[in-house]
């Protein structure tokens, strides 16, 4: 059903985009595009209870919202059912066109630890649920809220409620580092032959 509702207010909102176009033939066209996406950030503001600004990147939540309920399965790594870390690594390889590790202890030691009040969209969240080691991964999409593969499915929890702030670890930001990786590798030099 959801999909269905997706498809609609997607259809909707290229069908309203284009018609105002057609009815205002003196404003530019490259204005439908971000009307389009201004529709789709609403909907996935109202359906997903996350505020998305004018910066917000549309492919994580439609990424997000894609997985909604695939039920958790431990190792997982399909729609048949999926865990945290490769959730996560699925998430970075579609949204972000980066690899990243397959483990959360793994993944933690790839980032730049950023504070609970400095999280940006797409940055990492590592808990320690009753473990003296990392244990769990998600991906925060802003509000206080992170996209994670939860015990329940894959789901969108709060960084605010009880359990989740008891087991809070750390923030992580991969793409800073990826970025610093790149410009000092030496495959990145353009004189090749």
């Amino acid at each position: 059903m959801k999909k269905i509702i997706l498809a609609f207010a997607l259809s909707f909102s290229i069908f309203a985009a284009q018609a105002q176009t057609k009815s205002a033939p003196d404003q530019p066209a490259e204005k439908a595009p971000d009307e389009q996406d201004g529709l789709v950030k609403d909907y996935f503001s109202q359906i997903m209870g996350v505020a998305l600004s004018t910066t917000s990147n549309v492919k994580l939540f439609q990424f997000v919202y894609d997985w909604i309920g695939t039920p958790y399965h431990f190792g997982g790594d399909s729609r048949k059912g999926i865990d945290c870390s490769a959730f996560t690594k699925e998430l970075y390889s579609k949204v972000f066109n980066l690899t990243i590790k397959r483990n959360s202890r793994d993944i933690f030691s790839m980032v730049s630890p950023v504070a609970k009040d400095d999280l940006k969209e797409g940055d990492l969240v590592f808990f320690k649920i009753h473990s003296r080691s990392i244990s769990h991964v998600g991906i925060y999409l802003g509000d206080n809220k992170f996209a994670h593969a939860s015990s329940r499915g894959v789901a969108i929890s709060s960084l605010d409620g009880g359990y989740y702030s008891r087991y809070f670890y750390k923030g992580g930001r991969l793409l800073d580092v990826f970025k610093k990786e790149l410009e000092e590798s030496p495959d990145n030099s353009t004189d090749k032959q």
